[in-house]
């Protein structure tokens, strides 16, 4: 297959965001009878709620190890072998679980699944061989808006297929990684010319050794940082917002799966159609910074809002939010080699996957501790003041670490190997 030209650039594109949209959304159609599964085949509420934990667990720990082996991988051999593979994994993960006789069986597709996703991270250094600096923001946020539209539509498609078997969402999963494989297959040119791959070295591919690659230039480093905070702040979403959303506002499940969608079609907006327009204005660096403030300022506005439709008013300002993630990106792309993009990217997702485990844990115990009468936190919208502060935080580390690009275009050289 024939490496990236011009006439071949947007059925690329096309097919990293289509591989986007099915991945996402065929991790979101088994959303809705995961835990059922787990239910049904431990025959245990108790041991059930064990279960579905060592899941997550195991899910979040292979994307941290294995996102800069796959990311180096696509560094060594090419992007579109990595991603085929990829998604060719992903489609028998679930074809593993939908037949399934067991738990043991059912944690062995979880390990897969975990694997198998990080192909993110060459989607991600695909869309940086393919894209020129000054457009990469825009080409992220169309990534972001591919993964927002498959959280929207993978639940609604598993939850109404799960009223035909607890297994249906997992066979039609399985589908439509199958069809995106052979989409890629006849359609994906290769991105990564040959004189500029990387040698594959254990030392860069281990997550730690990965994340040396994000200590070696000072502007880096800050960005990853922001990068950090931006994944751990989100998380109080996936923590408490149910819980939050109940408690406060006595919410059902429908309005809070409904506020999900439309929290989703939001983010699809924001990251399909405003990333190029703003950054084209303002650059990557004001748009990044705008996107952590109004985050912040959104997030506050949840905290303290003293019914459910004032919440649903600030999530109008918090969806500005969406900015930030592919300026980050962008940013960090100019920061290294050609070479390195697959590298950063797995850095990029351990950072996230690190974020993923401790943040839960961390505003789980805030709302623990807010929620109910007589709470050591006396305000039960603690955890969304809370998260609000860690991305102001993270709005001004982004400022001071790129102080320099005032006009908000960065072109720096790749840091010295």
């Amino acid at each position: 297959m024939p490496l990236v030209g011009h006439t071949h650039r947007k059925a690329a594109v096309a097919f990293i965001l289509v591989t986007a949209l099915l991945d996402i959304m065929s991790m979101g159609i088994v959303i809705p009878v995961l835990a059922p599964l787990i239910e049904q085949l431990a025959a245990s509420p108790h041991y059930a709620g064990v279960w579905n934990g060592v899941f997550v667990s195991l899910w979040a720990a292979m994307q941290f190890l294995c996102s800069p082996i796959i990311g180096s991988l696509s560094d060594r051999f090419g992007r579109r072998p990595v991603v085929l593979l990829s998604v060719a994994g992903l489609a028998a993960d679930f074809l593993l679980m939908a037949v399934a006789p067991s738990m043991w069986w059912l944690a062995v597709g979880r390990i897969l699944g975990g694997i198998t996703s990080s192909s993110f991270t060459t989607a991600f250094a695909y869309m940086a061989d393919i894209t020129a600096p000054e457009d990469r923001a825009r080409g992220y946020g169309l990534i972001g808006a591919a993964f927002s539209a498959g959280f929207v539509a993978g639940p609604l498609i598993g939850g109404a297929l799960g009223e035909i078997s607890l297994r249906a969402p997992f066979w039609a999963a399985s589908g439509l990684c199958g069809i995106a494989f052979l989409y890629g297959y006849f359609v994906l040119p290769e991105s990564l010319a040959p004189e500029k791959r990387m040698a594959f070295s254990w030392k860069r591919a281990n997550p730690f050794g990965a994340m040396r690659l994000l200590q070696s230039h000072p502007e880096l480093a800050g960005l990853a940082t922001v990068n950090f905070l931006l994944y751990f702040a989100h998380h109080v979403f996936s923590a408490v917002f149910v819980l939050y959303a109940g408690e406060r506002y006595g919410w059902s499940a429908w309005q809070v799966g409904a506020l999900l969608a439309m929290t989703g079609g939001l983010d699809m907006i924001m990251q399909g159609m405003l990333v190029g327009p703003v950054v084209k204005r303002l650059g990557d660096r004001r748009t990044m910074i705008i996107g952590l403030c109004f985050g912040a300022i959104g997030l506050a506005c949840m905290g303290f809002a003293p019914t459910g439709w004032l919440f649903v008013a600030a999530m109008f300002p918090n969806a500005l939010w969406g900015l930030a993630m592919p300026t980050i990106q962008a940013l960090m792309t100019r920061r290294v080699s050609e070479s390195e993009q697959g590298q950063l990217q797995g850095a990029n997702n351990s950072v996230g996957s690190i974020a993923g485990v401790i943040s839960p844990l961390f505003f789980g115990t805030i709302y623990s501790l807010s929620a109910g009468s007589g709470a050591p936190l006396p305000f039960i919208g603690s955890a969304f003041l809370i998260a609000a502060l860690v991305l102001a935080l993270a709005a001004c580390i982004g400022q001071r670490g790129t102080a320099r690009d005032e006009g908000g275009s960065l072109d720096f050289a790749a840091p010295p190997h």
